[in-house]
């Protein structure tokens, strides 16, 4: 009886644990829908039946100038104030955004797919701060969920929790801007191995169903293997979690356009220089100025905007708009400057990251591929406020010195690999109990005014979507406003096949919503794009993954080479992928008025390579000036502004005082042997190898080669 007692529990506690272990590997390994890998919603465009090929026909969003004429309505006639009554009181807006950044854009997206009428207007270019200056990462935050724990804090878990769950929609609603990254962190000691493995299990648990894959551990060697430039001394193993990476101001301006697709109003250049409100104390209004009227050498034009309900969004500068409606307001931002680096792709695997969780000072820095090159970052320091902030070079050698301790001792990490460098400006919130901001927690604030400014602030990027949404649904309660369903919903696919998913009865649904370019993508659609066009491999891959099917478009636009092949797009960099079509493309259907707009935010050519971008400022230019008539005058400011703009990405102090002449004719040189060896990429021509000296086989003593 006894041996029957033993032996069945022997056999219930086998059978519960294979029943755990078996539930636990399913539950690792189980199939799962990543975002991204499924064939596009929309058939890719081809040949029909009539052997003709038949090209998508996509909508096209209002011009700038139209655009703005629909301001203009809203605050009645021509010089009336902001109180004044419009001719059509449906002219009125039921929101004005003030910032075009990935909160205002995404507020604007989600108001506009709720049936509201809104607008948008941002003083430079969307994605012209802190937007387009991240680390690129679409994460939940393994630091904050390790705090969390450590600590106690709810708060750091919640955040945690909401940001895997907006990677998902992220993820899914574009597909073409964002994917899945593996993320390495490095073990140099045993015991490390079952804390941070307990860290990443735990990270991948919180995903749930939002999760991509999971985490897993590499041997020394395995880990070398993947990521061959890791110093082999004291390395044990890695582990490798997974998080999203995307291309930021690319995804800003998609939010922009695909809200204007959606009936919003948004303007660029359009500075707010005052907040107007009625009788009772309440605001109705602003006015703006059109800044772009003062590059062309014009007197800028300004006028009313008239709405029941006005959100700033305007990042670091949410201050400034919150002085405009009460000077004695108290500030609540803490803004902190955070520097990134470009290097080189060869500083790292194409398809992985890595992360350092314990810097020298306890910070943390990521070290990730990103458009071919690799980004390392960031800094977190208090700082102030400036447009253009310059990345310092004390910051700048912190991040080199860090990437040198986890990096092999043969690979020579110097100042000239930093292709570029820049600091964006976090408008994080304040925390008074906090020492430093490295401590803030990166959550977001709403805030009312007593005459109806509604604030929206900090934040980041990946949880864009669900601050629009607090935001609007804050707006519809403060403002009583009432949503519609949208009913001329606009067909963005170019098909009368899809369906995203989103019912736009007034609610919000921008967790379905796809933005411009998603629907029509795939991971193939780059090979559509080679076979129609005759692109080359790199740019038919960047420009899917820039503009998912609305390559198409930019494709058609780009000119021929006059070659065999590749038959059509120019190249405006020999060193990266961005052809000619995409200036045209940015100005016709994106809203580029300078040529920073382009280089910076359409293309990622400044953030990328400075010295290339100030090199392919002439293009740019000239095909603009084309589709803008722009003057000659015109042309000279853009390239004055150009420049000016490219100190903030790091160009070197002897290129600033560049002319367009000394630029094309190719004979720039760095000014002497200190700022040589600070700034360029590879030794000196007259540092030879003893058998150079001799002189190659086959070539002159003479020859150039042997000089």
């Amino acid at each position: 009886m006894a041996f029957r007692q033993r032996f069945a529990r022997s056999l219930l506690y086998t059978s519960g644990a294979a029943v755990a272990g078996g539930g636990i590997l399913y539950y690792t390994y189980r199939p799962r829908n990543i975002p991204g890998s499924d064939s596009a919603v929309v058939p890719p465009f081809g040949y029909g039946a009539d052997g003709k090929f038949h090209p998508p026909r996509f909508p096209k969003v209002k011009s700038r100038a139209e655009q703005i004429a629909d301001l203009k309505r809203s605050g009645g006639s021509k010089g009336a104030s902001a109180t004044s009554t419009p001719q059509n009181e449906d002219d009125v807006y039921d929101l004005l955004v003030i910032g075009g950044g990935a909160t205002g854009a995404g507020v604007a997206l989600d108001a506009a797919t709720r049936g509201l009428k809104v607008a948008v207007v941002e003083r430079d270019d969307f994605s012209s701060g802190t937007s387009s200056k991240s680390t690129k990462l679409v994460h939940g935050g393994v630091r904050y969920l390790e705090k969390a724990v450590w600590e106690l804090d709810y708060n750091q878990y919640a955040l945690v929790k909401e940001a895997l769950r907006e990677r998902k929609y992220f993820l899914e609603t574009a597909p073409h801007l964002s994917s899945w990254l593996p993320i390495m962190l490095p073990l140099d000691k045993w015991w490390k191995a079952p804390y941070y493995w307990a860290g990443t299990k735990c990270y991948d648990f919180l995903a749930g169903s939002e999760g991509i894959e999971t985490s897993y551990f590499l041997t020394r060697s395995k880990a070398l293997d993947a990521f061959p430039m890791l110093k082999k001394d004291n390395l044990v193993g890695a582990l490798v979690y997974y998080d999203g990476a995307h291309n930021d101001s690319r995804m800003n301006v998609s939010l922009a356009m695909t809200a204007a697709l959606y009936g919003g109003t948004v303007v660029n250049h359009l500075e707010v220089t005052s907040l107007e409100k009625d009788a009772n104390g309440r605001l109705c209004g602003a006015k703006v100025r059109d800044l772009i009227d003062e590059k062309d050498g014009k007197k800028p034009q300004e006028f009313n905007i008239r709405a029941r309900g006005i959100i700033n969004a305007t990042g670091p500068f949410t201050d400034a708009i919150r002085k405009m409606d009460d000077q004695e307001v108290k500030e609540i931002v803490a803004p902190s400057s955070g520097v990134h680096v470009i290097l080189p792709g060869y500083y790292s695997p194409q398809k992985m990251g890595l992360i350092d969780p314990k810097t020298s000072d306890g910070r943390v820095i990521f070290f990730l591929p990103w458009q071919g090159n690799t980004i390392a970052g960031t800094t977190d320091a208090p700082t102030q406020i400036e447009y253009n902030p310059v990345a310092g070079e004390k910051e700048i050698d912190w991040i080199l010195s860090e990437i040198r301790h986890y990096l092999a001792p043969d690979i020579n990490v110097r100042r000239g690999d930093v292709l570029a460098a820049w600091s964006g400006i976090r408008p994080l919130v304040k925390n008074p109990n906090a020492k430093n901001t490295e401590a803030l927690v990166r959550n977001h604030l709403i805030n009312v005014s007593p005459s109806g400014l509604l604030t929206c602030a900090g934040g980041k990027w990946t949880t864009y979507r669900q601050m629009a949404e607090e935001c609007v649904d804050e707006a519809i309660k403060e403002f009583k406003l009432t949503p519609r369903p949208v009913t001329n919903a606009p067909n963005i696919s170019g098909s009368e096949l899809i369906d995203d998913g989103a019912r736009l009865n007034g609610s919000c649904q921008t967790h379905q919503v796809k933005l411009v370019g998603a629907h029509g993508f795939s991971k193939t659609l780059f090979i559509n794009l080679i076979q129609h066009f005759g692109v080359e491999t790199d740019i038919a891959k960047h420009l899917t993954e820039s503009y998912g099917d609305r390559a198409w478009t930019v494709a058609a636009l780009s000119s021929p080479t006059e070659q065999r092949f590749p038959v059509r797009g120019l190249r405006i960099s020999p060193l990266y992928p961005f052809v000619d079509g995409e200036v045209r493309y940015a100005v016709r259907h994106e809203y580029a008025q300078t040529a920073v707009d382009v280089l910076a935010r359409r293309t990622r050519l400044a953030f990328l390579n400075a010295q290339a971008a100030l090199e392919a400022t002439p293009k740019v230019i000239d095909i603009m000036a084309e589709e803008l008539n722009w003057s000659n005058k015109r042309k000279d400011v853009e390239w004055t502004n150009t420049v000016k703009f490219l100190e903030s990405m790091g160009l070197p102090k002897s290129k600033l005082g560049a002319t367009r002449k000394q630029v094309e004719s190719g004979k720039m040189d760095f000014k002497d042997s200190v700022e040589y060896k600070m700034y360029s990429r590879h030794d000196q021509p007259g540092d030879e190898l003893e058998s150079d000296l001799k002189g190659a086989p086959g070539i002159k003593k003479e020859a150039p080669a042997n000089r």
